[in-house]
């Protein structure tokens, strides 16, 4: 695996998580206050679908 990709795949995760915080703070607050209100259960459903996406996404495209 080619080191300046995986960088550049970690610099783009870095700008997509900060993209919400940045552009609108209020509302991602809210989001993560309502995520630690949910149990365990949900959360790592939530955990499952985005990998599951994500590793669809990266199989599709790669």
């Amino acid at each position: 695996m080619d080191v300046s990709l995986l960088l550049s795949a970690l610099a783009l995760v870095l700008i997509l998580e900060g993209l919400l915080p940045f552009v609108a703070p209020s509302v991602w607050r809210r989001t993560m206050a309502e995520l630690v209100t949910l149990d365990n259960g949900k959360l790592r459903l939530m955990g499952l679908a985005s990998l599951s996406i994500g590793l669809l996404l990266l199989w599709f495209f790669a």
